[in-house]
């Protein structure tokens, strides 16, 4: 049986009453938008399951060395490319540690070249080769339709090499699922603007992402309670919540907090262990090393858990 017609996928299905959304005043066209996502957060917490499995499979691969790369185009992969930019700065991982890989993401945003380049299997095959996965990598592709051709070349090229592979989708029964190792599944049913995944397939997407990152950096430790701990000090901005993360975590004072941070060379992490366990700049820094930078951990090795 031959690929379903792109009519028939409940992506692209028209939403009922809305034929005259063109027409309506404007209020109540941003109305219907809003309304619109009301599926969102039902989808995406049915998924919960199969979003803490993946970020589990991730987590524990990450432990040993490997990487999370995502996969995608236009919306979904734009959304992915979102939630990579920000783990380094959120959680102070190395910058290799997550890779989004765009379809077309040389030519200018929202162009027609970016929007042919989805339909390049090759390219996204070629591109995922070219970062050299391997068993320890989790390579996860994010479509909507579950059908981007860009997309499925990457995700056919990491499951070739060995790699873990998820997907996150929009449509059941999807090419993309098939290949995937495991599988999100986001229903959102028809947009407000029938085929428009910009709006809530992104959305979900997006959340489910957030999720995603979020529990697999739970998991290795990344974070302290529901602190940013391990946040990248890079501005006045983030010096000021480091030391608010300070006081927070440890009960000190803000003078107490900022000559750990000092001490510390402004490394948050490395000035909450000390901070917990009254070890020197250079015990704590081992610590985490020794701890694969697992935060809890290092506190734990050097002293009373106080967390």
């Amino acid at each position: 049986m031959g690929e379903r017609p792109i009519r028939e996928l409940d992506t692209e299905a028209r939403a009922a009453g809305l034929d005259d959304l063109g027409s309506r005043p404007t209020v109540e066209v941003v109305q219907a938008v809003v309304a619109g996502h009301d599926v969102v957060i039902a989808a995406v917490l049915g998924a919960a399951g199969d979003i803490a499995a993946l970020a589990d499979a991730a987590a524990e691969r990450l432990a040993r060395g490997g990487r999370v790369i995502y996969a995608g185009a236009g919306a979904a992969g734009r959304a992915a490319a979102t939630d990579a930019s920000e783990w380094a700065p959120t959680f102070n991982v190395p910058e290799h540690t997550v890779i989004a890989l765009l379809a077309g993401a040389g030519e200018p945003p929202g162009s027609a070249a970016e929007a042919a380049a989805e339909d390049d299997a090759a390219a996204g095959a070629s591109e995922l080769a070219a970062l050299t996965p391997r068993p320890d990598d989790v390579c996860v592709g994010v479509s909507a339709s579950g059908r981007t051709p860009y997309t499925l070349g990457a995700l056919t090229a990491a499951r070739e090499a060995g790699a873990f592979t998820g997907a996150m989708v929009c449509q059941s029964g999807s090419a993309l699922a098939k290949l995937a190792d495991l599988v999100v599944e986001l229903p959102v049913g028809p947009e407000v603007v029938a085929g428009s995944s910009r709006l809530k397939a992104a959305t979900a997407q997006k959340l489910a992402l957030n999720a995603f990152s979020t529990a697999v950096m739970a998991r290795r430790g990344r974070i302290l309670g529901n602190l940013m701990a391990c946040l990248r000090v890079s501005n006045a901005k983030l010096r000021q919540r480091a030391a608010a993360v300070c006081q927070a975590a440890t009960g000190c004072d803000a003078d107490a907090a900022r000559r750990a941070l000092s001490e510390a060379g402004e490394n948050l992490e490395v000035a909450l262990v000390m901070l917990h366990t009254g070890a020197g700049g250079a015990a704590a820094r081992a610590a985490l090393e020794a701890s694969g930078g697992h935060l809890p951990e290092a506190i734990a090795r050097l002293g009373p858990a106080a967390i």
